[in-house]
């Protein structure tokens, strides 16, 4: 037998009991590693530690911005919406939505104020 199936052989009989109470794979090969690979691994697991830590994200634009951004959007498309609307489908002029006499008669059509 060579060294490596030796040491092998020793680990699997001292550490029996331990591997079978072992719950996973993982843990059961964990248990049965040699030093050697429990060192490489946990030189592994330090540089992908290293990477993991050095992972910055930079926003290209603030999340303050973004918000402004989504409500400017918002305002620019109802206001897009009530022109396209009462200018085409409501055969007025699409330029009387914005004005403020429209929409206080509006508001008193709908209260029953004007019929």
């Amino acid at each position: 037998m060579t060294d490596e199936k030796q040491k092998d052989l020793q680990l699997n009989i001292a550490g029996n009991t331990e591997v079978k109470n072992a719950t996973s794979r993982l843990e059961q090969r964990k248990l049965r590693q040699t030093p050697e690979q429990k060192k490489v691994e946990k030189d592994i697991e330090g540089k992908s530690e290293l990477k993991k830590q050095s992972w910055v994200q930079i926003r290209l634009l603030p999340i303050w911005l973004r918000v402004v951004l989504v409500l400017l959007l918002l305002a620019a498309t109802v206001t897009l919406g009530l022109t396209i609307g009462y200018g085409t489908i409501g055969d007025g002029n699409s330029a009387d939505v914005l004005k403020k006499e429209t929409w206080t008669h509006i508001i008193d059509i709908i209260s029953g104020k004007e019929s």
